[in-house]
């Protein structure tokens, strides 16, 4: 009897563990032990890229990562350019890579090894924005852009836009921002007012996940 005890609670010890575990991987991606942030982009063509069309190859993909230990977050389609950017968690981009030439055969052009912001709530009611900025290798830190955006959240209400979160990859020099605003206009307006550091293009998308 005082088997069955012990046993008994070794098994609830367990179960609580899992049990903290899947909570851990159903939310934020930081806290997944041995993985990393990627934002893959394909660059598929004017006239090339609708959203439903998208939105079937996200779930495609959806449906193969975990053959390959991949979290795909949310992505962002730009149906104008034919562009497509895709927010993940994966153990390195080859796994990446690897899960979406299964799932579609779409390969990304490239792959950016990230870390983020803190994001903020998603108002609505206005037109959503991508901005990236090619700053060089060498020639951007995490610490730079905490504080570049810190200075973008002090005037944004000033031009009517909303900063919703960014992601930075200082090896490859770039950081990508994602805004709301009524017009592509004010969000560059308020990078100048800011910091000075506009965007080398910015686009307008629509967002999936």
């Amino acid at each position: 009897m005082k088997a069955i005890k012990i046993n008994l609670s070794l098994l609830i010890s367990v179960f609580f563990s899992l049990s903290v575990l899947a909570q851990t991987n159903n939310g934020s991606t930081d806290n997944v032990i041995g993985k990393k942030m990627f934002l893959d982009v394909h660059h598929l063509g004017r006239g090339n890229v609708t959203a439903g069309a998208v939105a079937a190859a996200h779930q495609k993909d959806l449906n193969t990562q975990l053959k390959y230990g991949v979290q795909f977050i949310k992505y962002w389609v730009d149906t104008t350019r034919g562009d497509v950017y895709c927010l993940s968690s994966a153990a390195n981009s080859s796994s990446i890579t690897n899960t979406h030439a299964e799932a579609h055969g779409l390969i990304p052009d490239e792959v950016f090894t990230v870390t983020e912001g803190m994001e903020a709530t998603m108002l609505g009611g206005k037109n959503l924005y991508l901005d990236i900025h090619e700053l060089g290798p060498g020639n951007v830190s995490d610490a730079d852009v905490a504080t570049a955006h810190q200075k973008d959240l002090a005037v944004q209400k000033k031009h009517g836009v909303n900063f919703i979160n960014y992601w930075v990859d200082t090896k490859k020099g770039f950081v990508f921002c994602l805004s709301e605003a009524n017009d592509s206009l004010d969000v560059i307006q308020t990078h100048r007012d800011a910091h000075g550091l506009l965007p080398s293009y910015l686009l307008r998308v629509e967002e999936g996940k």
